[in-house]
């Protein structure tokens, strides 16, 4: 077998991969190789892992290809593309940090921690008046949009403060609503939006569903940015129609500096670092190293995704 690696693994990682490798695995690193190289040796492998360019997969035929191991929860670059394969993505390994990251942003934004941080880099104390500003994350009415595994786990962390959470999905059962049209109906109610989409639903949060927002609720995003209508977000942040916004992600990443989320005070950003976690390459390479196991196995592949329809 012929594992083709487009992953960017330190010279120590690529070493642990080789080692736990078996003997009948040959390996190549996209970071080894020139790119012509790198492309022919893509074209020959039967495993990959990482994620190539788009166009690589429309060269041309790959008749040696028998698995893809994509190396990220999000793949909708590749939307579209039919594969005769088994494909399986990160799953929910970045679904706990990400949700970790989305939840404890809405927690500071009711807590206020950032004018506190500001307070402190000023070195001035305010005390009552900023006590007054505070909000509760406890009981509020919750919308995710989103039922896969970034959206289950942040339903899971809600839990612990007691929130009343309803799932937005077409056609998951866990989900209670199911339309656009059932979300439209509940959100006048809901103090709080989690998007969790991925990028194959472009543009699904609207104008007219930010609109149709509780007056001082807030919007969160831990999906990604071209799901959401964000000039319109931005002028129910400036109206003072929604009390704020958690963005993750954004349209234009990075952000350009003329954007005016940079200097809206309602919104906090954490740049797409959601995901972020320790020893995360090495968590792709295990990930990578089981699947390989129970494909020479015949067993169940974790994390197995439709490439085509994004999910």
């Amino acid at each position: 077998m012929h594992l083709y690696v487009y992953t960017s693994l330190s010279e120590m990682l690529r070493a642990h991969l080789r080692a736990q490798l078996p003997p009948d695995v040959q390996v190549t690193f996209h970071n080894e190789l020139s790119k012509p190289d790198s492309l022919a040796a893509f074209r020959r492998a039967n495993a990959v892992l990482g994620n190539p360019p788009p166009e690589w997969f429309s060269g041309g035929p790959l008749p040696a290809l028998q698995f893809w191991q994509i190396d990220s929860s999000g793949f909708e670059r590749y939307a579209g593309l039919h594969l005769p394969i088994p494909v399986a993505n990160m799953g929910d390994y970045f679904a706990w940090p990400c949700a970790e990251t989305i939840v404890a942003g809405i927690l500071a934004l009711y807590r206020n921690l950032p004018e506190l941080t500001l307070l402190q880099a000023e070195k001035r104390w305010v005390g009552p008046p900023v006590r007054a500003t505070m909000q509760l994350m406890r009981y509020k009415r919750v919308v995710v949009l989103g039922a896969g595994y970034i959206g289950l786990a942040v339903r899971q962390q809600l839990s612990g403060f007691q929130c009343q959470v309803q799932l937005l999905a077409r056609t998951n059962p866990e989900a209670q609503l199911h339309s656009t049209e059932e979300l439209q109906a509940v959100l006048p109610e809901t103090d709080l939006v989690v998007n969790c989409l991925p990028g194959t639903a472009e543009g699904f949060f609207t104008a007219e569903l930010i609109r149709a927002m509780k007056p001082g609720s807030v919007y969160a995003s831990i999906g990604r940015g071209n799901t959401t209508d964000e000039p319109a977000l931005i002028t129910a942040l400036q109206n003072g129609h929604l009390h704020g916004a958690v963005l993750d992600v954004t349209a234009v990443e990075p952000i350009p500096t003329e954007n005016p989320l940079w200097r809206l005070p309602n919104v906090l950003l954490t740049q797409h670092s959601g995901g972020g976690q320790p020893n995360e390459d090495a968590g792709k390479v295990d990930m990578l190293l089981l699947n390989l196991s129970r494909l020479r196995n015949g067993e169940p592949l974790e994390n197995l995704v439709d490439v085509a329809r994004g999910y």
